[in-house]
C-alpha cells in the first residue's frame, strides 16, 4: 500500500477507522459516514476542499483493502472539469427613444445560459415567446407575423394565466426560458429580454439565475428585467405591458406580439462561469479467474458505485432548507455518504472473500452527481475501460433510511436475469423487496443504463432531511445498511463469478405528461418515489409549506387534487401545471384507509 499521496489527517482517520469498526460500534458502515458527513468536509461540493479531502479518504481505505488503480492508471482519482455555477457579472441595459438621448444605463440580470455580448436593436414584443411543434396539434406561436431579425425580442415569463386547462398543459411544456432563447435565437433575433409580467407570480421581479451545468450558452445574449424597466419600454407601446399580458392570458393563438415603435435598446450581458475540477475515484478488485476469452458473454468487469458529492453549503440551488438554515453545512449522511460506506463496505468483503471471482470488480465512486450526473457521465464519455466489456453496475444512492424494512431495488428491467438473482439474494436478508423496472432515476443508474450496461440501483426512500442541513450520522440506520451490504455483496459475488454476463433489456422511458420546467407553483410535498400506490404517497411535508398549512402529513396518499384524478406521480407532476398561486385547490387523500379532504393554497416557486 502506498500513502505518500495523502494528507496526514486523512491517513490518521484510514488507520483509526478500521479498529472502530471492529470494537466501539461494530460495523463497517458507520465510520465512513460519520467521517464523509463530518463538519470537516463541509458538505463534500464537489470542487471543494472538503470533496477532495473525502476522495483521498476513499482512495486510501480502497488501497487499504487491496484495490488497485485501473490497468494503466498511476492513481485511483479521475479528475474531470465541470461548470461550478454562474453569476451576472455586470449586465446593463442603456434604452433610447427616437429623437432623445440615450437614457441611463439600467441594471439587468444575465440568465444563466447566455452568452456574452453587446448588441444593439429595436424593440419588439413576442408575447410569451411560445412555440409549439406542429405534432401537439396547437397551433401556437408567438413569433407568428412577427419580424423579429435583428431585433431584441421581449417576451414574458411563464405561460399565459387563464388559457382552458387542456391550452395550459400544452403551453407548459414549451415555457422553458432555454426553449425561448431558443426560439428567439433561431428566428434572427439579436438579443432576449425577459419579463414577469404583472398577472404573474413573483410579479416584476428578475428570474433567478438557476444553477446551469452547461457549458454552453443559447448562442444568444438573454436577461430578465425588473418590471418598473419593462413598463418603461412600452411607454409608447400599441398597448401598456399588462394590459398585453391580459390579452394573451387567454391563450387565445391569434393574439399577436408587436413592436414597440421609436425604441431601441443596447445590451451589455455577462455571465461569469466558475471552472471546477472534481475526481472520481475508481479502483478495482482483480479477478482470481478468467471466463473463458472465446465465450461472447464473457465480459471480464463487473462495477458497483455511489456518488460521495452533495451541496457543500446549499449554494447550488438544490438546497430545500429554509432560509435560517441555508448556509449551514448539508452534510448528506443518506446523501450519498450512506450509499458510499455501503460501497466501500461492500468492496472490503468482497476482498475478503475467499471463493474464486471470474470478473474483476470495478469500485467507483462518483463526484458532482449533485448538479447533474456529471461524474458518471465522466466516467463512460472517456470510458477507462471498454464499455461493453462491464457486465453490470450496481449502484447506491440514499440507502441510509431504511423504514418499515423496505429496500427499493430500481432498473430491474435492464436485464431478465435480475428477478431471479434479487430473490435468491434476498432469502438471507429478509427484506420487503419493491421492485421498480425504470431505469430512468435521478441517479447515476440512468448514466449507465444509457450505454446499454444491465444496472440496478438500490434506494431506501426519500425523507425530511433530504437536501438539508439535517441530514446527519446519527440518523442513519446502521443495522439495516449493513445488512444491505450483505446482501448486496452475496448478489455482486454471484453475477462476477457467472459464466455468463446479464443480457442487457432496454426499457421503454415512460413519457411524462407535465415536466417541472413549467410548474410555477410549490404545494410544498415530498413524495415517496420508493412505494408503487394508487396516487402519491407523501413522505413528508415541508414544514410551513402550503401542504403542512392544509393539513396534511407523512403517510398520507394525494388521490385527487383540483377536481384532477392522479393516480401516479406524472397525473400529479401534469396536475401541478394547472394550479395557481394563491388560489386555494381541493386535495382529496387517504389517511390510514379513511378518505378525507382539506383545501390546499399553492404558493410561488421561485
Amino acid at each position: 500500500m502506498n500513502l505518500r499521496y495523502f494528507t496526514p489527517f486523512v491517513l490518521a482517520l484510514v488507520i483509526a477507522a478500521p479498529a472502530a469498526a471492529q470494537t466501539a460500534v461494530g460495523t463497517r458502515t458507520r465510520p465512513h459516514v460519520e467521517f464523509l458527513a463530518s463538519e470537516k468536509l463541509e458538505g463534500r461540493e464537489a470542487g471543494s476542499t472538503g470533496e477532495r479531502l473525502a476522495a483521498e479518504y476513499l482512495a486510501a481505505q480502497l488501497a487499504r483493502i487491496g484495490a488497485l488503480p485501473l490497468p494503466g492508471r498511476a492513481d485511483m482519482f479521475l479528475p474531470f472539469e465541470f461548470t461550478a455555477g454562474s453569476r451576472d457579472g455586470g449586465s446593463v441595459m442603456t434604452p433610447q427613444t427616437a429623437g432623445a438621448a440615450a437614457g441611463a444605463p439600467i441594471r439587468i440580470q444575465a440568465l444563466s445560459f447566455s452568452d456574452d455580448g453587446n448588441v444593439t436593436g429595436p424593440v419588439v414584443f413576442a408575447g410569451y415567446g411560445i412555440v409549439v411543434p406542429e405534432s401537439q396539434n396547437l397551433p401556437y406561436d408567438s413569433y407568428a407575423g412577427l419580424n423579429v431579425t435583428d431585433k431584441v425580442v421581449v417576451v414574458l415569463r411563464y405561460f399565459p394565466e387563464d388559457a382552458d386547462e387542456k391550452t395550459r398543459a400544452v403551453l407548459a411544456r414549451y415555457s422553458d426560458l432555454r426553449y425561448k432563447a431558443m426560439a428567439a435565437r433561431q428566428r434572427g433575433a439579436r438579443a432576449m429580454l425577459v419579463v414577469t409580467g404583472p398577472r404573474s407570480p413573483n410579479a416584476g421581479e428578475f428570474v433567478p439565475m438557476t444553477f446551469d451545468t452547461a457549458l454552453a450558452g443559447s448562442g444568444i445574449p438573454a436577461a430578465s428585467i425588473r418590471g418598473a424597466d419593462a413598463d418603461a419600454l412600452f411607454a409608447k407601446a400599441p398597448k401598456p405591458l399588462r394590459q398585453a399580458q391580459e390579452d394573451l392570458d387567454s391563450g387565445n393563438p391569434h393574439v399577436a406580439g408587436f413592436e414597440v415603435p421609436g425604441v431601441t435598446v443596447t445590451l451589455k450581458t455577462v455571465v461569469e462561469r466558475e471552472r471546477r475540477t472534481a475526481r472520481n475515484v475508481v479502483a478495482y478488485l482483480p479477478a482470481t479467474r478468467i471466463p473463458d476469452p472465446g465465450s461472447p458473454s464473457a465480459k471480464p468487469w463487473v462495477a458497483i458505485g455511489a456518488h460521495y458529492d452533495h451541496l457543500g453549503r446549499g449554494g447550488s440551488g438544490n438546497s430545500l432548507a429554509s432560509k435560517e438554515d441555508l448556509a449551514g453545512i448539508h452534510h448528506g449522511a443518506d446523501d450519498n455518504a450512506s450509499g458510499t460506506a455501503a460501497v466501500l463496505a461492500m468492496a472490503q468483503a468482497l476482498a475478503e472473500f475467499a471463493q474464486p471471482r471470474r470478473r474483476h470488480v470495478i469500485v467507483g465512486f462518483w463526484s458532482a452527481e449533485e448538479i447533474g450526473l456529471i461524474g458518471s457521465n465522466a466516467f463512460v464519455t472517456t470510458p477507462p475501460v471498454p464499455l461493453d466489456q462491464i457486465a453490470a453496475y450496481f449502484n447506491f444512492d440514499m440507502v441510509g433510511r431504511m423504514q418499515d424494512n423496505r429496500l427499493v431495488v430500481q432498473a430491474t428491467g435492464t436485464s431478465p436475469v435480475w428477478g431471479r438473482l434479487l430473490e435468491r439474494a434476498n432469502v438471507a436478508a429478509g427484506f420487503d423487496l419493491v421492485v421498480q423496472p425504470d431505469p430512468y432515476q435521478p441517479t447515476d443508474v440512468t448514466t449507465f443504463n444509457a450505454v446499454g450496461v444491465p444496472s440496478l440501483a438500490f434506494f431506501t426512500g426519500s425523507h425530511a432531511d433530504y437536501h438539508k442541513p439535517s441530514d446527519t450520522a446519527e440518523k442513519v440506520n446502521y443495522e439495516d445498511l449493513d445488512r444491505l451490504v450483505a446482501m448486496s455483496a452475496s448478489l455482486v459475488r454471484v453475477v462476477a463469478d457467472d459464466d455468463v454476463a446479464p443480457m442487457f433489456t432496454k426499457v421503454e422511458q415512460p413519457a411524462m405528461r407535465g415536466t417541472l420546467a413549467g410548474v410555477r407553483v410549490t404545494t410544498g410535498t415530498i413524495p415517496d418515489y420508493a412505494t408503487e400506490v394508487k396516487g402519491l404517497l407523501l413522505s413528508d411535508v415541508v414544514g410551513g409549506g402550503p401542504a403542512a398549512q392544509a393539513g396534511l402529513m407523512k403517510g398520507d396518499v394525494i388521490v385527487e387534487i383540483a377536481g384532477k384524478t392522479i393516480a401516479n406521480i406524472y397525473d400529479y407532476t401534469y396536475a401541478l401545471e394547472l394550479l395557481r398561486v394563491n388560489q386555494p385547490v381541493a386535495v382529496v387523500y387517504m389517511r390510514n384507509g379513511e378518505r378525507r379532504d382539506t383545501q390546499l393554497t399553492p404558493a410561488a416557486r421561485r
